[in-house]
């Protein structure tokens, strides 16, 4: 195991390498390859631009624009890249689909992870129920103020939940648990839902933070490949 690697503890029981880097990663590709027992050559990364595009991959092709990501190809690494912004990986073991998804905040008010559900359901027949979700480290709701177009958008996709609260009169988002609340109202028991505690923000020594850097942070990924 790499030290500097977070790995979703539900995801060790299913055929998958899954997991999301710290700052302390070195960013070689062809080293997080190998942990996962995939070619360096069959490493696929989207062009993220916020968008609601889900990309189904079956090979590795030039990227596209995308922030989400499904496969079913085994030996195939798929991810994204995030720095407060949320990152999911999604497993059905049944149906052996992976997926890596960006859910910042315009995805998550775009419906991204409802979308990528969609796509494992109508491109690969997948139960939600046998899904499972991993959502990464990424800020928290505390140290995620946000304006009202911002709190206005999500809540409308998400619906009235405890992710949107109040700190001294000013709106703030938790956008893992958003992702949640559409999760499970896709139809994903809670069971199956990983979340990771740890903020980006609060914890800028091991996570790279667009908030906490202003805008000149790096970034980490977020892989997950089937395997045999």
């Amino acid at each position: 195991m790499l030290n500097y690697l977070v790995v979703p503890e539900s995801f060790q029981h299913f055929p998958v390498a899954g997991f999301f880097t710290t700052k302390q990663a070195d960013h070689d590709l062809a080293v997080l390859a190998r942990h996962a027992g995939v070619a360096e050559h069959s490493v696929y990364l989207p062009i993220q631009k916020h968008t609601d595009t889900v990309q189904i991959v079956e090979t590795v092709l030039p990227p596209v624009v995308a922030d989400a990501v499904l496969t079913h190809r085994t030996g195939l690494m798929i991810g994204v890249q995030t720095a407060d912004c949320v990152p999911i990986l999604v497993c059905d073991p049944l149906r052996r689909v992976a997926g890596a998804i960006h859910a910042g905040w315009r995805g998550t008010a775009a419906g991204i992870l409802l979308k990528t559900i969609g796509h494992c359901s109508d491109h690969y027949s997948c139960n939600p129920s046998d899904l499972y979700l991993a959502i990464g480290p990424s800020i928290c709701g505390d140290c995620y103020e946000v304006g009202s177009e911002v709190a206005e958008g999500v809540q409308q996709m998400t619906g009235r939940g405890d992710y949107l609260f109040e700190r001294q009169g000013k709106p703030h988002v938790d956008l893992r648990r958003a992702n949640r609340q559409q999760a499970l109202a896709a139809g994903i028991p809670a069971d199956n839902i990983w979340i990771s505690p740890e903020c980006t923000f609060c914890l800028p020594d091991k996570y790279h933070s667009y908030r906490y850097a202003k805008g000149f942070a790096g970034r980490q990924y977020s892989f997950i490949a089937l395997r045999d």
